[in-house]
C-alpha cells in the first residue's frame, strides 16, 4: 500500500479532449497568477488554443498529474541553435498550479523536458523568467542560467514588440 502521491507525467495530445482541456485550464490558471500577468485568457484564446497546438509541429506539451489530476505544464516550441546548427527546445510555459507548488512537480516537469529535448536531438533548452519570479531559484538549481556569449558583453535580454 503507498501513501505517497502518484505523479506522472506524459506528453499531450492536442486532439486528445482531456488533454486538451487540462492545456486549457492549466494555461489559464497560470495566465491568471501574477507570474503570468494576472489575467484570465480570452474565450477566443481557449477555443483555439489546442488545434492550433496540433497544427503546429513544432510544439510540445507536457502535463503533469498528481493522483491523475492536471497540476502540472510545460508548453514547448522546437527551435534551431545556428551557432551550434542543431535543434533546441524552448519551455515557453512552465505552469503548477498553486495548490501543488513546493511538491516537486516543476522539478519533475523540467526532468521530463529535458528527457524530450534529449529525444529529439535538442542542443539545449531555453526559457525565459521574470527577475522576481520565485521560480528562478528552482531553474537556477536545475541548470539554468544567464545566456552569455562573452561575459564583458554582457547576459542576453529578452525583448518584446507587441504587434496586437
Amino acid at each position: 500500500m503507498s501513501l505517497a502521491p502518484t505523479l506522472a507525467i506524459a506528453l499531450a495530445d492536442y486532439r486528445d479532449p482531456r488533454d486538451a482541456a487540462d492545456v486549457v485550464v492549466l494555461l489559464d490558471a497560470y495566465a491568471r497568477d501574477p507570474m503570468g500577468g494576472g489575467a484570465p485568457l480570452a474565450e477566443e484564446v481557449k477555443m483555439r488554443l489546442p488545434g492550433d497546438l496540433a497544427a503546429n509541429p513544432q510544439a510540445f506539451a507536457l502535463i503533469a498529474r498528481l493522483e491523475d489530476e492536471a497540476v502540472g505544464l510545460a508548453n514547448c516550441f522546437m527551435g534551431y541553435s545556428t551557432f551550434a546548427a542543431a535543434p533546441l527546445v524552448n519551455i515557453h510555459d512552465l505552469a503548477v498550479l498553486p495548490e501543488t507548488r513546493g511538491r516537486g512537480v516543476g522539478k519533475a516537469l523540467l526532468q521530463a523536458v529535458e528527457v524530450e529535448a534529449l529525444k529529439r536531438g535538442a542542443c539545449k533548452i531555453t526559457l525565459e523568467v521574470l527577475s522576481g519570479n520565485p521560480a528562478r531559484h528552482l531553474y537556477a538549481a536545475c541548470g539554468f542560467g544567464d545566456y552569455q556569449l562573452d561575459p564583458q558583453a554582457g547576459h542576453a535580454l529578452f525583448w518584446q514588440k507587441r504587434l496586437t
